[in-house]
């Protein structure tokens, strides 16, 4: 293994433990060169997950792309990073244990939106209207309408979802 400090090839392993999902082992390393300690992952490789795009384009499944975006719809929210990571965790468990080897992006796109929804309702309105592509006030309004109780709707929107009327 390569240092990230000093580039040497002289590492070696201190300490390993089970990381945080399964097929995962977690390395603490120190470089016999410069002495400095870092920490690498090590991961089963699995089949590919393949995820179908809205025009029909194919991409391999993406760790790191899905972790960022939750990270955007969760900044300045009391999130924590840990919290982030069993979202991401939980998302990629779920798809590669199914069947599919080829995901819709829509069904992923959901099940962020389900995990931000338990987590932080501001989180969660900040990725929907991104995903979801809001085109104006009239659709913010609608979303955060569903998040409250059924006894808390001061306003309703008529069946075009542009008129804005009282009770």
């Amino acid at each position: 293994m390569k240092c990230p400090y000093c580039g040497k090839l002289n590492t070696r392993v201190v300490d390993s433990r089970p990381g945080k999902i399964e097929f995962e082992v977690r390395r603490r390393r120190e470089c016999q060169a410069c002495n400095q300690r870092f920490t690498t992952y090590e991961r089963v490789e699995q089949v590919p997950v393949m995820i179908v795009k809205k025009d029909n384009r194919r991409e391999e499944f993406n760790r790191e792309k899905i972790f960022k975006g939750i990270q955007k719809a969760c900044e300045k929210r009391a999130i924590s990073v840990d919290q982030i990571e069993e979202m991401v965790d939980a998302i990629e468990r779920d798809l590669r244990e199914g069947s599919e080897r080829e995901v819709l992006s829509k069904v992923v796109g959901e099940q962020i939106i389900t995990c931000l929804k338990a987590v932080d309702d501001v989180a969660y309105v900040r990725f929907a209207s991104v995903y979801r592509e809001f085109k104006d006030v009239a659709d913010f309004i609608q979303e955060l309408q569903a998040l409250l109780p059924d006894d808390c709707r001061p306003i309703e929107l008529d069946q075009m979802g542009m008129d804005i009327k009282d009770d």
